[in-house]
């Protein structure tokens, strides 16, 4: 496995509308926010979803993990971190959400995506070399 070579992290106070009666997070909007945290990162290395897109690849979420360490609530300030962990086969991406102010864990998981050809709706089992290129791998047109 590599070392993350990238990573970026936003900031979230949790709304009303994402809890429940108890004033937890419901469980379904962490991939939410680690979907806010993976635009992040995708946006510093230059290659975001229109990017992505322009570049003839799609990149399906094909497995999400998620691992609840203590509970969310209402009003909570939390961050969410985002670091690209894998890049050759897959973009695997990290995640840990703390609390803001106490740096408390409170969750953590991972999102694994693929490339597709847009043109033949392939997956492809090696990364394209724009993703290598955008994260500084290769050097660009190599």
């Amino acid at each position: 496995m590599n070392k993350p070579i990238h990573q970026a992290s936003i900031d979230l106070q949790i709304p009303f509308h994402d809890v429940d009666m108890m004033e937890v997070v419901w469980h379904g909007h962490y991939a939410k926010y680690f979907e806010i945290a993976r635009c992040a990162v995708l946006e510093k290395i230059g290659y975001n979803y229109p990017q992505m897109r322009d570049s003839g690849y799609a990149w399906p979420v094909i497995d999400l993990n998620m691992r609840y360490i203590k509970p969310v609530v209402f009003g909570q300030a939390i961050t969410v971190e985002a670091a690209i962990a894998e890049w050759e086969n897959r973009l695997k991406i990290n995640y840990l959400v703390t609390d803001k102010n106490t740096g408390v864990r409170l969750t953590k998981g991972y999102s694994i995506q693929v490339a597709v050809d847009m043109r033949t709706k392939e997956m492809c089992f090696e990364s394209p070399k724009v993703l290598l290129e955008k994260l500084g791998i290769l050097a660009s047109g190599t």
